[in-house]
């Protein structure tokens, strides 16, 4: 189904979901949250919608001298983008460009950007957007603990130069999605990866249509986590548009999709959870009890299983609510143990990556860069609404199919030290897929793959048609794969090589 939204459209489209406080949910550094002591739970207070309610993010400092772009026409006329140029912090590169600010994608709903052009030929380099998940975690995680053009130090007091950043070979611009997550502020209306998405196309176009000239030769959409839902659904709509294009819109052409460690069809992934607990390259880490026991509550008569086939089968908000705090209650987090569920190797007490709230939430830090609503690295409410439609539950793999089939490069991939969403279940999700390069991809034996003569990992390839997919199991990484490094390879290194070879165009090879 089409989405084709002017902005009033998109925010009539939004009304559907409500903004509830969710009370003691608590984040670590990483991106989905324990919500009443249970990992990527829904909360108890929780309730069906009686009528509209929007919880506002207002401005919280001073504002900032913006620049502000509003020459829009058709289905985005009187919307704007404000900006600043060349802040000086975290892109310090001379002569390389760096814009940071709002999309205003409505009169009352801000996304918060930071473009960085590529440090090599930006004129012709793809431009590829960055989403984290959650739902509700900030983009800019991936930009300071992963692949931006910085990186923040162990003790989270300053930033320091990424030499593995993926603007090395493409312009990037971190995009923080939806309204409420990281510096986005306004009203808080989307619950769903429809809505998600329908908001986040509005925003690429006064993006590319503004004066700030961004390349749009290619483009990329580059997500991890609850991505798999994310760059999945963002694509199939870019597609879909760029067959009719709303008035006033430009063609955005779509061609890669990266996803690493992502949810996306908890059906064919939820499975992977007692087996990896069992297997993982880590150790085990829980008793044998504990594993049978979530076995059992995955495939008994109405258990996790057959929850999630409810949902998908008939989706509600009610049944795939349900489905979620059900399995994540007897199945995803007793299998977590006292591990670091981001890096299964090391107990919950791990610190790494370090933390951003202090830089991030610094007054003089947020004006330099345009930001005027207090940064949160995952929020709370804008998990919720998403926890009461259930979409966690929803199945992606439609989406991911359609984008496979259109002959975008796709490609997947997954550290094999993350538990959140592991190996096991990625590659589970990658073997259901019915796409034009499936039977190629069931038929291929791994291979190994290195980076400059060092292992780093496990790849298949599968170029069949128009269709050009592969997936990457990468040694020593978490859930945040950028974050990390393996074996003699600098942090980042393996995944940088990656990234360049996809956005090539070309099959993963090793180096």
């Amino acid at each position: 189904m089409r989405l084709l939204l002017s902005s009033a459209a998109l925010t009539a489209l939004l009304h559907v979901a409500t903004a509830l406080v969710a009370s003691d949910n608590t984040y670590k550094r990483g991106q989905i949250p324990v919500v009443e002591g249970v990992i990527g739970g829904v909360p108890s207070s929780n309730e069906a919608a009686t009528q509209d309610r929007y919880l506002s993010y207002a401005s919280t400092a001073a504002t900032p001298n913006y620049t502000v772009f509003s020459n829009y026409t058709g289905a985005y006329q009187g919307l704007k983008i404000r900006y600043i140029v060349n802040s000086g912090q975290c892109e310090r590169t001379p002569g390389v460009k760096a814009v940071s600010g709002y999309l205003d994608i409505a009169t009352n709903q801000s996304l918060f950007f930071w473009y960085f052009a590529s440090r090599q030929a930006p004129a012709s380099a793809p431009t590829v957007a960055w989403f984290n998940g959650g739902p509700g975690s900030s983009s800019m995680i991936g930009l300071f603990q992963e692949n931006g053009p910085c990186r923040i130090t162990n003790d989270s007091k300053s930033l320091v130069n990424n030499t593995q950043s993926w603007t090395n070979v493409a312009n990037m611009v971190f995009i923080d999605q939806p309204v409420g997550a990281g510096y986005s502020y306004g009203q808080n209306v989307v619950g769903t990866s429809a809505q998600a998405a329908a908001a986040v196309y509005i925003g690429l176009q006064l993006l590319f249509q503004s004066n700030l000239g961004i390349p749009l030769n290619s483009f990329g959409i580059a997500t991890e986590s609850y991505g798999g839902h994310y760059g999945p659904v963002f694509s199939a709509l870019i597609l879909s548009n760029n067959q009719k294009l709303p008035t006033g819109a430009v063609n955005i052409p779509l061609k890669y999709l990266l996803v690493g460690d992502g949810l996306t069809n908890g059906l064919v992934q939820y499975p992977a959870y007692p087996t990896f607990a069992k297997t993982n390259p880590t150790g085990q880490h829980v008793s044998d009890a504990t594993i049978t026991k979530a076995n059992t509550t995955l495939y008994k008569s109405g258990g996790c299983l057959s929850q999630i086939a409810s949902c998908q089968s008939k989706p509600s908000n009610s049944v795939c609510s349900a489905a979620q705090s059900y399995c994540n209650n007897y199945v995803l987090s007793p299998l977590a143990g006292n591990q670091d569920v981001y890096f299964y190797a090391l107990p919950s007490t791990d610190p790494y990556p370090a933390d951003l709230t202090p830089l991030l939430t610094n007054s003089t830090f947020m004006a330099s860069i345009g930001a005027t609503s207090t940064w949160q690295q995952s929020s709370s409410p804008v998990y919720s609404n998403f926890a009461r439609t259930g979409d966690w539950m929803y199945n992606s793999s439609p989406q991911l199919q359609t984008v496979i089939n259109a002959g975008v490069r796709v490609h997947v991939f997954s550290g094999d030290r993350d538990y959140i969403l592991n190996s096991v279940g990625v590659e589970a999700l990658v073997s259901s897929l019915s796409t034009q390069s499936s039977s190629l991809y069931k038929s291929e034996n791994f291979s190994a793959w290195t980076v400059a003569g060092q292992s780093a990992g496990l790849y298949k390839n599968a170029f069949s048609g128009s269709a050009k997919f592969s997936y990457l199991r990468l040694y020593g990484a978490g859930h945040e794969v950028p974050a990390y490094t393996y074996g003699k390879l600098a942090y980042g290194q393996a995944a940088l090589s990656m990234f360049t070879q996809v956005i090539k165009g070309t099959p993963i090879t090793s180096t």
